[in-house]
C-alpha cells in the first residue's frame, strides 16, 4: 500500500498539520508514505519525517497543466494506491484520478468555518465529487453537511490528533513572567476573533497586571492585523501583549505557558486543543465547531460562547486566581487527549479504510 497525502500548503494550519501527522504516523504501516505540496511550501516542510517521500509541485494557477502531468508521472512511477486529499486540494486529486482512474481519492474535509456551513460554496466540490471514494470529515457538522451535498461518498468522522515533535528546538524565548503567561497559537485572521480576547484580556490584565498574553501565528500584514497591533498599541499594552509570527518550536512555547486560549468564532476540530492540553496548559475556548468533544466545561476546561468578552475575561481571571481548579483541568485534559485523540485509535480507522478501499 503506498499513500499520497495531497496538501495545497505547508504552512502551520489546521489541515496542513493532520497532513503530515497522518503521513509521519502511517510510515510504520504502509509500503510508503508521501506528502506532495502542490502550492507553496512553509513551516511544517520541516516537521515531515525523514522516512517519507516529500514532492513539491509549485502549482502557479488552478489549472497548471504542466504541474498536473508532472504530478500524475510521478504518480505513475511510483505506482500510488491511494491520493488522501486534504481541503481544497481535492480539485487536483479529482483531475488525477479523472486521467488514472485505477487510484484511489479520499477526501479529507477540515472545513473551519463550521458555524457558516449553510454560506460554503459546494458546487465545484459537489461535482468532482463523483470521483471520490471515501470522505473524511473532522467534525459531526462537517458529516452532516457533506451527507447531505456530495454524490453517494462514504462519508465517516475522523478526529484529529497530535504527533509530539521528534525535533525538540527551544528557540524562541517568550517575554513575561514565569507561571504568569497565556498563550494562542491562531494565524491572524478574523475568524480567530483575537480581538474579543484583547478586549477580555485588557479587563483582566487591570486586576492582574503580572500576566501576560502571547499570540502566535502567521501575521498576514493585512486590515485585520492592523488592527490587532492597534489595540494593543493605543490601550498600551505594549508591555503585556507580544506578537511572535510563525514560529516551529511551539511546544517549547507552549512548556513556558500556563493557559491556552482560543477565542474563535468559528471551528473544525481545532488540533490546537489538543496541543494545549498535550503540553499540561489549563484551557479556555469558545463552543463552536466540536470543540466542546474536547473540553468538557468545569471538567478539562472552560467553554464559553464565542464573542463574549466577559465570559473570556471571567474565565482568564478565575484560572490566574485559582491556582488548583487550573491545574486540575489540566491534567484532567492531558488525561482526554490522551484517551480520546490518540494516534493509535485515529490511525486503526484509516488503516481499515484503506485496506476496504483496496480490497
Amino acid at each position: 500500500m503506498k499513500v499520497l497525502q495531497l496538501i495545497d500548503s505547508l504552512d502551520a494550519g489546521g489541515a496542513e498539520r493532520m497532513a503530515v501527522n497522518l503521513a509521519n504516523a502511517l510510515a510504520d504501516h504502509v509500503e510508503v508514505s508521501y506528502v506532495c505540496s502542490t502550492r507553496t511550501e512553509g513551516l511544517l516542510k520541516n516537521a515531515i519525517d525523514p522516512a517519507i517521500s516529500y514532492y513539491f509541485l509549485n502549482k502557479r494557477s488552478r489549472f497548471d497543466m504542466v504541474v498536473l502531468y508532472k504530478l500524475y508521472q510521478w504518480v505513475r512511477k511510483e505506482n500510488i494506491n491511494i491520493i488522501h486529499a486534504h481541503s481544497s486540494s481535492f480539485f487536483f486529486g479529482t483531475l488525477i484520478k479523472m486521467i488514472y482512474p485505477k487510484l484511489k481519492l479520499i477526501w479529507h474535509d477540515h472545513y473551519g468555518q463550521s458555524e457558516q456551513l449553510s454560506q460554503r460554496p459546494y458546487r465545484a466540490l459537489q461535482l468532482c465529487s463523483r470521483w471520490f471514494d471515501l470522505a473524511f470529515c473532522v467534525n459531526t457538522k462537517l458529516v452532516a453537511w457533506n451527507t447531505q451535498y456530495l454524490r453517494t461518498v462514504p462519508i465517516q468522522l475522523l478526529s484529529n490528533f497530535v504527533l509530539p515533535s521528534k525535533e525538540k528546538v527551544q528557540e524562541t524565548h517568550l517575554q513575561g513572567t514565569a507561571g504568569k503567561r497565556i498563550i494562542c497559537l491562531a494565524n491572524l485572521r478574523p475568524q480567530k476573533d483575537h480581538l474579543t480576547l484583547l478586549e477580555a484580556f485588557k479587563e483582566g490584565h487591570t486586576l492582574h497586571p503580572e500576566w501576560t498574553l502571547h499570540l502566535v501565528g502567521k501575521d498576514f500584514e493585512d486590515a485585520y492585523a492592523d488592527q490587532i497591533k492597534t489595540f494593543i498599541k493605543d490601550e498600551k499594552l505594549e508591555e503585556s501583549v507580544f506578537l511572535y509570527g510563525s514560529k516551529s518550536d511551539t511546544e517549547y512555547m507552549l512548556s513556558q505557558c500556563e493557559m491556552g486560549v482560543l477565542s474563535s468564532m468559528s471551528e473544525g476540530l481545532p488540533l490546537v486543543l489538543m496541543e494545549y492540553g498535550l503540553n499540561g496548559l489549563a484551557v479556555i475556548a469558545t463552543d463552536v465547531g466540536d470543540c466542546n468533544r474536547i473540553i468538557k466545561n468545569n471538567h478539562t476546561g472552560q467553554l464559553i460562547e464565542a464573542s463574549n468578552v466577559k465570559a473570556m475575561s471571567q474565565a482568564m481571571q478565575h484560572y490566574m486566581e485559582d491556582v488548583n481548579d487550573r491545574q486540575r483541568a489540566a491534567s484532567q485534559l492531558k488525561k482526554h487527549v490522551q484517551q480520546q485523540f490518540s494516534k493509535e485509535v485515529n490511525i486503526t480507522i484509516v488503516l481499515e479504510n484503506y485496506k476496504h478501499l483496496l480490497s
